[in-house]
């Protein structure tokens, strides 16, 4: 078997120092799993670890898409997987890291391609949005697809108005395509992935820390070179987690101090919304601290070691 570690769990937990020990390790290379960090110009406020901080371990996945451009999970899976094989083909072991648990699953469980976009009936839903609220929207998908309705959140148009369009136009819920689904990767891959959990006041703090790093690191002026150089703030990563307070921050909605405390605020929130969505992961191994922690390591290694999933220098051999 081929072995492809996973390092995931809720922002600013140390997946990515984890990730890097780990490639020192096993002679590794890494794999971006988040869904922002794809775009180029968009480094700050997605934390991409600067190439002096990358301890001269190749990295996949990052800066690979213009800001004006689409990119889908499907889009992800495929390019993951495409990446993952290359890898594989040089005797190396691939390391998918970040917090973007719906890409993850692309790429290891499939997506179901689903019917077409209809634009009437996309149309007619979100005049029922604006006409009733976004909550309505959930509410109609809680009647006809529970299961969905309990991982897309409510106030989530975009993903409410897809899961109800597929519902009318195939007659089956969402969920129940998943189960149809085949992941891009070869059989012959086998999938260890380990999850980082840090405790809710540490991570605040963590995560307090970190916003004041970005805005002390230039995010201001990222964003404001951005859209010098003619990037609209409708470009798909402005709408992002960071970005798009900071698109109101420029625009006047609400002073420096409290663009600062509710990135923060919504930063906590996002990491519950991880935590929440990779528990459902069923394989997810966990390990509790941060990832650059020496002892956190240590127990990693020693637990893989245990598994016999690989050995120094390289994958293990499997029968």
């Amino acid at each position: 078997m081929k072995p492809l570690l996973a390092v995931l769990g809720s922002t600013a937990t140390g997946k990515s120092s984890l990730a890097i020990a780990l490639a020192h390790q096993f002679g590794g290379e890494v794999i971006n799993c988040d869904s922002t960090a794809v775009y180029r110009g968009f480094d700050i406020g997605t934390d991409k670890v600067p190439l002096a901080e990358q301890q001269g371990i190749r990295h996949h996945l990052v800066d690979i898409v213009d800001p004006t451009a689409e990119y889908t999970a499907a889009d992800y899976a495929r390019d993951a997987a495409r990446t993952i094989a290359g890898i594989h083909a040089r005797g190396r072991v691939p390391i998918v890291v970040g917090g973007t648990g719906f890409y993850f699953r692309a790429l290891t469980r499939g997506l179901f391609p689903g019917p077409g976009k209809n634009a009437e009936l996309r149309q007619r839903l979100e005049t029922i949005a604006a006409r009733c609220g976004v909550e309505f929207l959930w509410r109609m998908v809680r009647r006809v697809d529970p299961a969905s309705a309990d991982r897309i959140l409510p106030r989530d148009r975009k993903r409410l108005v897809r899961a109800l369009e597929v519902y009318f136009e195939t007659g089956k819920p969402l969920t129940a395509h998943f189960a149809e689904t085949v992941s891009p990767l070869g059989p012959d891959v086998l999938v260890t992935a380990l999850g980082l959990r840090v405790e809710p006041t540490a991570l605040g703090e963590r995560l307090a820390r970190r916003v004041d790093g970005q805005f002390a690191g230039g995010l201001l002026e990222e964003v404001r070179g951005l859209l010098a150089h003619g990037l609209p703030d409708t470009a798909r990563p402005f709408g992002g987690l960071v970005y798009r307070q900071v698109i109101d921050y420029i625009h006047g909605v609400r002073d420096l101090a409290a663009t600062r405390d509710l990135i923060v605020q919504e930063n906590r929130r996002y990491a519950r919304r991880q935590l929440i969505w990779f528990r459902k992961e069923p394989t997810l191994i966990w390990f509790d601290g941060p990832g650059e922690s020496p002892d956190v390591q240590a127990r990693v290694l020693g637990w893989l070691a245990e598994q016999g999933r690989l050995i120094d220098g390289g994958p293990a051999t499997h029968g």
